[in-house]
């Protein structure tokens, strides 16, 4: 197939038609992001244009293009010279991680932690504060609000830079508030166009309008007449209008140089498209609540919203290139922490199904006449998890969590299983043997010729769902699973 940059005429066979502005913009990202990412996984060693074109399948013209916009952004630059088999050595460019940054939040039960990555991934700030979910949505937005300001004003802020976006930067967050996935490709109201809109890309206050036309309560709600700050970006090299209007209303974070927006991970059930939560288990509070257009509001930077594992699953797929620390094509990632749920990666890509609603793993019912969980079901697998840890004893913990995971392997029969959250972190080896044995077992039972499922600890520790949920910033960038 020949590809271009989107800057000349030849753009492939699928990018004409109606749509074809739209289109000529989503392939000039989706060759972007092949390049970025090929520049990001070479590391400081860096990669010749020569290379770039023959891994991506672009011709050399395109791929000057593409790295001569990257240079002139300060997304990549120059790595040295390689010695060539003919001719003059080559140049070689690698990323410039510092280039752009994210924010993960992970909101959990009654902790908040806050982490700031660079474009490479790597964590430099991290923040933990307590927290108490059921406070109200504006004692926990003051606390997202305070934490985000904190991490980024203080890592990235420099004397004299405020109200500064240095080159690369508004390109970068024009991305992150559109999405560099297929931009607009589906056209205008398609469920891809609908699931990236941002507050005000259908006008002043149509989003606050829509909200309050369900009856739900719009934080920051406008008196008639006032603009509603917000929208979403239109091409490249341009501030996000999220970032610039909301910015020019107070928003705290737009000025902040390099910095792309704000992940916000916890518990589900949510609408992940357009950042609204359920009836999150055991608070039903939040039913209804427009979580991402309300940070959006504050901050003035574009917010993801997805599920803790769904978020977490993303970061160990990118982590591996899609592998998960080694787990393939396929891995659930299983969260026990204050709570319990699953992320699911097919693929490489995070599978959250039509409604967000996968991976609800805590909630499968293991005992008919088990005790009540919090969902309003008795047994739940969750419910007798926690109960046992309560009670201290480990061993019963992951017998029922391993129970449940032969279940999911079965159902799914998925390459491997990876535990992580806080209640694991505390007992690594009790969790993983003890999983792992239920899944021997079952296998044994089967006769499975490939032996049972492996179940290893997932990287990342306590802060992996922090991490993942800045990746939902940064992974559409790299084109690197649906972030966004």
């Amino acid at each position: 197939m020949n590809r271009s940059d989107g800057g000349g005429k030849g753009t492939g066979g699928g990018v004409r038609g109606a749509a074809g502005g739209a289109n000529l913009l989503a392939l000039r990202s989706h060759n972007t992001a092949l390049v970025l990412d090929l520049l990001r996984t070479a590391g400081t060693e860096g990669i010749s244009r020569l290379e770039l074109a023959e891994r991506t399948g672009l011709t050399p013209q395109a791929v000057s293009k593409i790295t001569a916009r990257l240079r002139g952004e300060g997304l990549a630059t120059e790595a040295g010279r390689r010695a060539s088999t003919g001719g003059k050595p080559r140049t070689v460019l690698r990323l410039v991680p510092g280039a752009g940054h994210a924010l993960g939040v992970h909101l959990d039960r009654d902790e908040l932690r806050a982490v700031l990555v660079d474009l490479d991934g790597t964590v430099v700030a991290e923040r933990r504060a307590p927290l108490d979910l059921g406070a109200g949505a504006e004692t926990v937005l003051a606390g997202v609000a305070r934490s985000a300001e904190e991490l980024a004003t203080e890592a990235l802020r420099s004397p004299g830079a405020e109200g500064l976006l240095p080159p690369g930067a508004g390109g970068l967050r024009a991305a992150a508030a559109g999405g560099l996935r297929a931009a607009a490709a589906d056209g205008p109201g398609s469920p891809t166009e609908d699931a990236l809109r941002t507050p005000a890309a259908e006008g002043p206050g149509a989003s606050a309008s829509k909200e309050q036309a369900r009856g739900v309560r719009v934080p920051g709600e406008q008196v008639a007449g006032e603009r509603v700050p917000g929208g979403r970006a239109s091409g490249e090299g341009r501030e996000s209008p999220v970032a610039e209007g909301a910015r020019s209303a107070g928003g705290a974070l737009g000025a902040v140089p390099t910095l792309l927006g704000l992940g916000v991970a916890l518990p589900g059930p949510l609408d992940h498209g357009r950042g609204v939560l359920h009836r999150v288990t055991g608070f039903p509070e939040w039913d209804g609540y427009p979580l991402r257009d309300a940070l959006e509001r504050r901050l003035g930077v574009p917010v993801v919203v997805d599920k803790d594992t769904n978020a977490a699953a993303l970061g160990l797929a990118v982590r591996d290139g899609g592998g998960g620390g080694g787990a393939g094509g396929s891995f659930a990632y299983l969260h026990l922490g204050t709570g319990l749920g699953a992320g699911l990666v097919f693929g490489g890509g995070v599978h959250r199904g039509a409604r967000t609603g996968a991976g609800e793993f805590g909630h499968q019912v293991l005992q008919l006449d088990g005790p009540p969980c919090t969902c309003g079901a008795r047994g739940c697998v969750e419910a007798l998890c926690l109960a046992a840890v309560a009670r201290g004893d480990l061993a019963e913990a992951a017998r029922v969590l391993g129970t449940g995971a032969a279940n999911l392997a079965a159902l799914l029969d998925i390459d491997q299983v990876l535990l992580g959250g806080r209640t694991v972190a505390a007992a690594p080896e009790a969790f993983v043997h003890g999983v792992a044995a239920v899944l021997d077992a079952r296998a044994r039972r089967e006769g499975g010729h490939d032996g049972a499922v492996p179940v290893r600890l997932a990287p990342g520790g306590t802060r992996a769902v922090a991490e993942g949920a800045a990746q939902l910033l940064l992974a559409p960038l790299f084109g690197r699973g649906d972030g966004g």
